[in-house]
């Protein structure tokens, strides 16, 4: 049976009673904070964006959460702001976050070698590329492990052949993944590129569990969120009737094909969203469901604005260091340790995107004392949207004349 989608969260959100561009807005009115609301209504009317919630923080203060449009359009359920979304690549600074974590306890070293630490066996008649054993935890945080999925593939989106190709069940897990890749060739030298790996963050995730003898979702709910008041963040699952209490429905673009269930108990065509590809195994890289107002409040602890700090000053500095080439080829902004880095003066701007089929997020922590999160739950199929989602959001930022000085965090606990 399907769970109910419940009409409330964790109180009573308040409806605003106002619609933009056609699209029902949810939370506490903020006036002075109007700029949010008409750019992302108008980027969901533009592109056909059924739901959608921004969380925005200044100064530490959550200053907004609204929540837009639809979270289920067949029962006609509105977004609240702390509907919960999945995530995507956004988690992918949790995981690094993690691991930074066990560094600072000793449990973990940068320079410590993911391979010669999991034992996992490569497909029959396949021998492992001797490279794996050179790679370093450091280089999975960075991107630069050796694998370039545009020169072949991301491992993370072939669930079927994956496991068929290690005799293993399908849809391939975390774990099936890693096996296959056993047997495949990287495609540069660690260390020496900078290539966007979601593979390499799945590694990352089983590297936790071996350091702590825990599932990788118990740890990093227990050690990083639970001391940051985040509890309900979770690991996604992929079927419909798998969703939880206060998640969203995901849709994708208007007109999208339906494609080939991954799941052998839910055979036929299905929308992409749900079948098309095992979120499951995709935990430690892109698996990670949250409100938007979790994902500000986790940017403002790590940043040290709020305490407690999941880690230690210079661990966040060590964090968003440049990694200097031959990985870095832009001197101003750079890919640092599981988050995006833009050098501003003596300060810098993090962020990080995340996309999949019916999820499209992002999250920024700015040089200017402001924080935010913004999710959808469709990726359009225009490229551009997330561009324009960027620099709408700045460019509202940049018409608030007065910042509100009331902290919402109490409301959203």
């Amino acid at each position: 049976m399907m769970k109910a989608f419940p009409l409330l969260a964790l109180f009573c959100i308040p409806t605003l009673g106002v619609e933009l561009n056609g699209i029902a807005v949810t939370g506490i009115d903020a006036p002075a904070m109007a700029s949010f609301d008409r750019y992302i209504t108008g980027l969901m009317h533009k592109y056909q964006i059924p739901g959608g919630a921004v969380a925005v923080a200044h100064d530490g203060k959550l200053v907004l959460a609204h929540g837009y449009g639809m979270a289920d359009i067949e029962v006609h359920q509105t977004v609240t702001p702390d509907s919960l979304f999945r995530v995507a690549s956004i988690s992918k600074p949790f995981t690094a976050v993690a691991v930074l974590k066990l560094v600072e306890q000793g449990k973990l070293h940068l320079d410590d070698k993911p391979f010669t630490m999991l034992h996992f066996k490569p497909p029959p008649g396949k021998t492992p590329d001797p490279r794996l054993q050179a790679i370093t935890i450091r280089e999975l945080l960075q991107h630069s492990g050796g694998w370039d999925r545009n020169r072949s593939f991301d491992p993370m989106f072939i669930p079927i052949k994956a496991a068929q190709a290690v005799g293993a069940p399908a849809p391939a897990s975390c774990e099936t993944i890693i096996r296959y890749m056993l047997g495949e060739t990287l495609q540069f030298d660690p260390g020496t590129a900078y290539a966007y790996s979601n593979f390499g963050y799945c590694v990352l995730g089983r590297v936790i569990e071996k350091a702590t003898g825990q599932r990788y979702e118990d740890y990093v709910r227990a050690a990083i969120l639970a001391p940051l008041q985040i509890r309900r963040m979770r690991i996604g699952h992929s079927l419909l009737e798998q969703r939880a209490n206060g998640e969203v429905k995901y849709y994708d673009f208007p007109d999208a094909p339906q494609v080939q269930s991954v799941f052998p108990g839910k055979p036929g065509t299905v929308p992409r969203p749900y079948g098309g590809w095992n979120l499951e195994a995709m935990d430690s890289h892109g698996a990670w469901i949250a409100s938007a107002i979790d994902l500000v409040r986790f940017m403002l602890h790590v940043d040290g604005h709020l305490q407690p700090s999941p880690l230690q000053t210079s661990t966040v500095r060590t964090m968003i260091a440049a990694p200097g080439k031959p990985i870095q080829t832009n001197l101003e902004a750079w890919y640092g340790l599981g988050w995006q880095v833009r050098k501003v003066g003596d300060d810098a701007n993090w962020w990080h995107t995340g996309s999949l089929d019916g999820s499209s997020t992002i999250m920024v922590r700015t040089s200017k004392n402001m924080h935010w999160a913004a999710l959808f739950n469709s990726r359009p199929r225009s490229n551009q949207f997330q561009n324009e989602l960027d620099s709408d959001l700045w460019k509202a930022a940049g018409e608030v004349r007065e910042w509100p000085q009331r902290d919402l965090f109490e409301r959203y606990r």
